[in-house]
């Protein structure tokens, strides 16, 4: 019965480590991105668009559907996704 339980209380600090290493990678992504916009040396039609739209620091671009923003096409988004992709690259 105790090796049961053991088993289980491993189990639950195992779930707990992994939740916050995923916490960790996640904040330390949005630190890495805490720069502004034009750190990203993008041609000034698609920097423009992005300020329009709220888009003032790196971290402000993760989980934004780059296709909701009104004159941005597949040629801008893979401009902006190949910066961004130099950009983390360095880090």
């Amino acid at each position: 019965m105790d090796e049961i339980e053991n088993d289980e209380k491993l189990q639950k600090v195992r779930e707990e480590v992994i939740k916050k290493m995923a916490e960790y990678r996640k904040t330390l992504a949005y630190l890495a991105a805490d720069a502004p916009i034009g750190i990203l040396c993008l041609p000034k039609p698609i920097e423009n668009l992005l300020l329009t739209n709220g888009c003032f620091r790196v971290y402000d671009l993760f989980d934004r559907d780059f296709t909701e923003i009104k004159g941005f096409g597949d040629a801008r988004i893979r401009d902006l996704t190949a910066r961004l992709d130099e950009f983390f690259s360095m880090l």
